[in-house]
């Protein structure tokens, strides 16, 4: 019967479930570079072959986990273009460094998608990132950090109780185009996704 249930899904639907597992264990290993939590916060796992990071605290987990799957219905019907990981300083709430997974499902595409093919794809940015720290900047000690997502267009929130979980951000947006610094980016029909991070110009205001 589980096999028929999974038979019956559509491409689009089976690459958005791929995705948005890779999803939780990629931020959970954000987190983990960015160094925002103690390291005996998280413990070792092995995911899609490679070792990963698992948060150890079940509120972190449960955050992350249910942040990312509410996104599922709406990246099986191609609305989300953004998921960002943002770090700011709490003092005047500006982001500070943005991690940027910037995706694309192929609403066109009516084959079967080759699951092998695309973990193995998106394996390749868990080996990526952690040797992207030096990409990054350090955080001061007053940060905190959200999950945001940047929709294509916005859901109908009357007629999908996932869109009620989502709310329009309160975090100020920097004034110039930020710089951007590519990780790693993959085609795997029916999904695209790109993973760069963001930081302020250097000709950006100080506030």
């Amino acid at each position: 019967m589980v096999m028929e249930r999974r038979e019956n899904r559509s491409p689009q639907d089976e690459a958005a479930r791929i995705l948005v597992e890779f999803l939780e264990v990629a931020i959970t290993s954000i987190l983990f570079l960015k160094g925002i939590y103690p390291s005996g916060a998280f413990e070792r796992r092995r995911y899609m072959n490679v070792v990963v990071q698992r948060a150890r605290h079940p509120q972190l987990r449960d955050y992350i986990h249910s942040a990312v799957s509410g996104l599922l219905p709406f990246i099986q019907k191609g609305l989300v273009e953004r998921i960002a990981v943002i770090f700011f300083n709490v003092d005047d709430n500006i982001p500070i460094e943005r991690f940027i997974f910037k995706l694309a499902v192929n609403q066109s595409y009516g084959s079967k998608v080759e699951e092998a093919a695309l973990e193995f794809s998106l394996r390749s940015f868990l080996i990526k990132l952690p040797v992207s720290e030096t990409l990054t900047k350090a955080l001061p000690r007053d940060c905190r950090w959200e999950i945001t997502a940047y929709f294509r267009r916005l859901p109908d929130a009357s007629s999908s109780k996932d869109a009620e979980v989502w709310i329009p951000t309160d975090a100020k947006q920097w004034q110039k185009p930020p710089v951007i610094s590519p990780i790693k980016s993959m085609t795997s029909e029916p999904l695209c996704l790109q993973l760069y991070l963001e930081h302020p110009s250097l000709s950006e205001p100080s506030s």
